[in-house]
């Protein structure tokens, strides 16, 4: 056992309680789909939760405590900061290694995802994020690269009356969380900024971590009812230790350990992020708008692998880019109609060095290049009502990708090369109003990932693995979806097809490295659904359920080895989501929410199970006005029952070392306090 006491600390953020969009009550207004619009009237599967789903009584150590109501999304990795969240929409995203691919990730409508398609959840602050924005399945056509699925941050913007906070928390395994925030209004300026500091020891040895985050968002009013959005966020993470993957008999035999080589290469990360970005939009005319939007993305970044040739990577990172959209709205042959036209542009260079790891220091130098991804995307989306209750979308993009590797290091020869990718994405959908707040609607949508930089890496050396393509998928679906005063549900019914799927290995001469290879085809098939209800004024309940059938139909790996036929690993086929929320008229609220995983497979051949799981957490909490103070006292206990599962599963690890164990039934416990300035 490695948890130590808990005591009682101090906090900040003082949440909105039972937000409407939270318990399923009211209409949803979003900006998903690049308009704002009616999320039960857009034809595709899209879920929202609030500010209290992601604030109020949460560790806020990962987008996992906020989203697991949604359905056809499945994050694993939650506790281990070097390799970052592993979240998978409708199995988008499921053959990371590290960090999120295929899944297209935007704050503030500035992309943390790389025009390479590598996306990261370094830059989102969750202490002050006031809405996310799922969009479940391939939307290619509005997002581009590895938009499989898109996950859409908003954050808080600062109430009418100015005010000043903290918030603290502490838990097990030296758990440390302070906040400091501020927000409001001053002439036509709003803004609210956060400041952040996280530490903690992990349950397993060798994975402590710290990071702080500043994060702030300034939107002034300008002359015309046009507006300037400017936001600033700072990441600087100096200690995210990786404790590795294990055999199943090493996991059962002491869960908390480190793998060997883990510690003796000394394997993590360290990392310091700035991202700046400008948000202006305008009126033009009646029915015509205009958006744009410009920023830039500092990164520098180091981690360790645990093995000594090329086992230390240095990376420098330049992310900057922009875009813009028009939109028209009118009517088009007596019928209502909306255009959107949109150009991104994205650049994303990258100066990468790989040196010896020799037990956790440097070495000499093993590789130097420079790795430049450009992307131009235009786009157009046209939404027709066709009648009163039936309206048509039409969507269609087209990105030019370039891929330009310049090869510094040249003792094993020039591996320099450019590689040039284009794909065009269209979608059509249709909407039907049946009254009564439900709509029934259908889509066809189609989503393309190239190989990111890291993917595209050649196991004999330098340069781009040619035999890589990129991934391309056609989404056929349909559902239904609504809500009124006392419920809201969706239910979706899906059909893919997958070409040239990017599936991961490990090689033992570098374990704990990934590449990558295609699968020649694969087919998803699945359902989910979700529902909320009203229970009573104070009871809510919600549940969401996905059955995930999702198989290769023709893939034979490099070692030609067949799968035809096999289970796509590192999905289960069933994931269930249960919630009851009470909230108190004295202040007093009470959640507790439980996490159903199925069996799921662990390497292409489905030679290896890993059992299902039920997770259940629950969190306590009371909010009450003192002479002007609002105060928050809060607790929570993670893994109630103490289930034995596994926190993450690496697919197709080398030696059978899938496992990464998840901590046992720990605690924390916090309280927030907020005051306002006065108008």
């Amino acid at each position: 056992m490695k948890a130590p006491g808990i005591t009682l600390a101090l906090i900040c953020v003082f949440p909105t309680v039972c937000a409407a969009e939270d318990r399923g009550l009211g209409p949803i207004t979003i900006t998903a789909t690049r308009f704002e619009k009616n999320i039960d009237e857009i034809p595709a599967a899209v879920s929202t939760v609030g500010q209290d789903k992601i604030q109020l009584g949460k560790e806020q150590l990962g987008l996992d405590e906020s989203l697991g109501g949604v359905p056809g999304l499945f994050m694993q990795n939650r506790y281990n900061f070097a390799q970052d969240l592993r979240a998978s929409i409708r199995g988008f995203g499921a053959r990371s290694s590290f960090g999120i691919r295929g899944i297209k990730i935007i704050v503030d409508g500035i992309p943390e995802t790389l025009p390479d398609g590598q996306g990261s959840v370094d830059g989102i602050d969750l202490g002050s994020a006031d809405r996310i924005t799922v969009i479940r399945g391939p939307s290619s056509s509005l997002y581009g690269n590895a938009a499989g699925g898109a996950i859409l941050v908003e954050s808080e913007k600062g109430p009418v009356e100015p005010f000043g906070g903290a918030r603290a928390t502490v838990g097990d395994f030296g758990f440390r969380n302070a906040q400091l925030k501020t927000g409001g209004e001053s002439g036509r300026l709003n803004y609210l900024v956060n400041l952040s500091d996280t530490t903690t020891d992990g349950y397993r040895d060798h994975s402590e971590y710290e990071n702080t985050q500043l994060n702030g968002r300034f939107e002034a009013t300008l002359e015309g009812g046009s507006s300037l959005l400017a936001t600033v966020h700072h990441t600087d993470q100096p200690v995210a230790n990786d404790a590795g993957s294990l055999t199943r008999a090493e996991a059962k035999d002491d869960p908390e350990q480190a793998r060997t080589e883990n510690e003796i290469f000394d394997a993590g990360e360290e990392l310091e992020q700035t991202r700046f970005g400008l948000l202006y939009k305008t009126s033009l005319s009646a029915g015509r708008d205009f958006e744009a939007r410009v920023y830039n993305t500092q990164r520098d970044f180091s981690n360790k692998l645990p093995f000594e040739s090329g086992g230390a990577v240095k990376l420098d990172r330049d992310f900057t880019g922009g875009g813009f959209k028009f939109t028209l709205q009118g009517d088009l042959a007596g019928r209502q109609n909306r255009l959107l036209l949109g150009l991104d542009y994205d650049r994303q260079d990258d100066d990468r060095r790989r040196f010896d790891n020799l037990s956790g220091t440097l070495g000499a130098l093993t590789f130097d290049q420079n790795e430049e991804v450009t992307s131009i995307g235009t786009y157009l989306q046209n939404e027709t009502q066709l009648s009163d209750s039936v309206e048509l979308t039409l969507g269609i993009r087209y990105d030019d990708i370039e891929f330009d590797v310049d090869d510094k290091f040249l003792a094993d020869g020039d591996d320099s090369g450019k590689v040039d990718l284009d794909h065009t994405s269209p979608m059509v959908g249709i909407s039907v109003g049946l009254g009564g707040g439900t709509y029934l609607y259908a889509t066809i949508s189609t989503a393309f990932e190239t190989p990111t930089t890291t993917e595209f890496a050649n196991p004999d050396g330098g340069g781009f693995n040619q035999s890589l393509d990129p991934q391309e998928s056609t989404n056929y679906e349909i559902g239904i979806k609504g809500q009124d005063d006392k419920q809201r549900f969706e239910l979706a019914l899906f059909h893919i097809d997958v070409d040239d799927e990017l599936t991961p290995f490990e090689l033992a001469s570098q374990p704990g490295r990934t590449f990558y290879e295609n699968a020649g085809s694969s087919t998803r098939d699945g359902l989910e659904l979700s529902y909320s209800r009203k229970l009573s004024q104070q009871l809510g309940f919600t549940t969401a359920y996905t059955y995930s059938d999702f198989e290769f139909d023709r893939f034979t790996d490099a070692d030609g080895e067949i799968f035809d036929g096999k289970q796509i690993p590192g999905i289960p086929k069933k994931l269930l989501y249960l919630d009851l929320s009470w909230f108190g008229q004295g202040g007093f609220y009470a959640t507790w929410d439980m996490t159903y995983t199925g069996e799921l497979y662990a390497d292409n051949a489905n030679q290896t199970s890993v059992g299902s799981s039920q997770v259940s957490n629950l969190r306590l909490g009371y909010n009450r006005n003192y002479g002007g103070w609002e105060v928050a006292p809060f607790l929570g206990v993670n893994n109630l029952f103490d289930e034995d599962y596994y926190n993450n599963i690496r697919i197709n690890a080398f030696g059978g070392r899938y496992f990464e164990p998840a901590p046992e039934r720990n605690a924390f416990v916090g309280i927030s306090i907020r005051t306002h300035f006065g108008s």
